[in-house]
């Protein structure tokens, strides 16, 4: 297993490779504020090299079947399985999360995500339709080559469920990890060819968006594109990219609400919102950032959600006892007090939190934030229609269904959303009016991998998860013929 730490290296054909400019940039532990790895600068050069692989790898990788290339992505599932206490552990320094967050969600569903979309792939057909005059059926054939561009917050996780579905339907990949957190990727490429993929197959490239990414998006072999991260990025790759008619899949920003009715089991309902709110440090798109709360328990469960949001465990990723670890960066951790300046300066007040935690000991220069809980803000401020993908929420009363619907759909964004009753009927009325492209009754991030995932409005454009992403990285043809 190669040690994280050191320099970074791209993997091209096959290859652990040094950038051809030879030029490299810091990547910082957050909790520690200390620089840990080099990562490499890469450029256009860099890129064409994988490019060329992966088309030379195209042919053979498409024409090995289902069957091959799925045996190849469960022996690399293996041996990250065999190393997950490495992988969880670079996770944790990368990104500040931790361990037991890193080792307990983000390291085995990456590992199922490459098991999983291997066995869908090897069911991965197309359809037929017989009428009185012809029989036609439908192929679906990979791009060829394919890129895949991940953000920061669930580094391995969201680079797996990426590139496990263009593996498994055929394509070449072009995968790019976040230059913030690049050593998972980096510790996964370097098990690639002992897991028997062939080289170009799969090809990762480090470096910073707006140099490597903004190559990879605009290059014209490379046809699909597959992006996870901020709504202003995403927009800039959909216009680029529309410029060559790529196909794009967007999975963007959101500010999710929990919805809490006075009917809510009290104690599920209080340890919904409170992970929903603050794990990863609230640096997941799926947190529940905006919680609504009907206004005949409001005071109640407000005061119960304070008190427990200040028994939260912040502090060293590495303590067992540790919830909530470091912001990503400095410049995250720096945003994120900015908007919590804002919603003090649109009115709010602050119930807890609202400040840097400084930790004694060898985390002491890291960037922490205290859990923080604000109210008193109306719907429409800044701080309630903005992505802030930190440890901040919003309690907000409301009076009945309609209200909390149109507090729920009021911001541009549309991914996921929480409702809490215990009325099955006005579960279903309320989920089936909120806008958003998933919405959990009585539970959050629960996850189905065979279910479509992706947001409405400023959240995204299409799906991924099950047949869909399948569907993403494939053309589908059209076969037809007279009927017997």
């Amino acid at each position: 297993m190669t040690a994280f730490g050191g320099n970074i290296r791209n993997y091209i054909g096959g290859q652990l490779v040094d950038p051809l400019s030879g030029k490299y940039f810091d990547c910082e532990n957050p909790a520690t504020g200390a620089v840990y790895a080099q990562v490499p600068d890469s450029d256009a050069r860099d890129l064409e090299l994988a490019v060329t692989a992966a088309h030379d790898a195209a042919a053979g990788w498409r024409d090995m079947g289902a069957q091959a290339r799925a045996a190849i992505m469960h022996k690399l599932a293996d041996l990250m399985e065999q190393r997950i206490d490495d992988f969880a552990m670079a996770e944790c320094v990368d990104n500040g999360k931790p361990l037991s967050l890193a080792r307990g969600m983000d390291i085995p569903r990456s590992i199922n995500n490459l098991r999983f979309f291997a066995d869908l792939g090897t069911q991965f057909r197309g359809q037929e339709f017989t009428s009185e005059k012809s029989f036609s059926y439908t192929l679906r054939q990979p791009y060829g080559v394919v890129a895949t561009i991940s953000p920061w917050n669930l580094p391995l996780l969201l680079f797996t469920w990426k590139l496990a579905p263009a593996l498994a339907s055929g394509n070449c990949v072009i995968a790019k990890p976040s230059e913030v957190t690049p050593m998972t990727a980096y510790l996964m490429s370097a098990l690639a060819t002992e897991a028997g993929c062939p080289a170009g197959v799969l090809n990762v490239l480090h470096g910073r968006g707006a140099q490597i990414g903004a190559a990879i998006t605009s290059h014209p072999r490379i046809p699909a594109i597959s992006f996870t991260g901020g709504t202003v990025t995403g927009r800039g790759i959909y216009q680029a990219a529309s410029a060559q008619l790529k196909k794009v899949s967007l999975e963007l920003g959101g500010k999710n609400p929990t919805v809490i009715f006075d009917d809510a089991n009290h104690d599920l309902s209080l340890q919904g919102a409170k992970m929903a709110g603050f794990t990863n440090q609230g640096q997941i798109c799926l947190c529940g950032s905006r919680i609504l709360v009907q206004q005949d328990i409001y005071k109640k469960f407000r005061d119960e959600f304070v008190a427990q949001v200040k028994e939260i465990s912040i502090g060293d990723p590495l303590a067992p006892d540790t919830l909530m670890g470091a912001m990503v960066s400095k410049q995250h951790m720096e945003k994120v007090l900015g908007y919590i300046d804002l919603a003090q300066q649109e009115g709010g007040k602050i119930l807890v939190g609202g400040n840097r935690r400084i930790v004694q000991g060898r985390c002491a220069n890291g960037y922490f934030i205290e859990p923080t809980v604000i109210e008193g803000l109306p719907a429409q401020c800044r701080t309630n229609q903005e992505e802030i993908f930190g440890p901040v929420v919003t309690l907000m009363p409301f009076r009945d269904e309609d209200e909390a619907v149109e507090i729920a759909n009021s911001t541009q964004y549309g991914l996921a959303a929480s409702i809490w009753t215990e009325n099955s009927d006005r579960a279903k009325r309320v989920a089936a009016r909120i806008d958003s492209g998933i919405v959990w009754i009585n539970c959050w991030n629960m996850r189905d991998l065979r279910t479509p995932f992706g947001g409405m409005k400023n959240s995204g454009v299409g799906r991924e998860g099950g047949m869909h992403a399948l569907e993403f990285f494939t053309e589908e043809k059209t076969i037809c013929r007279p009927a017997a």
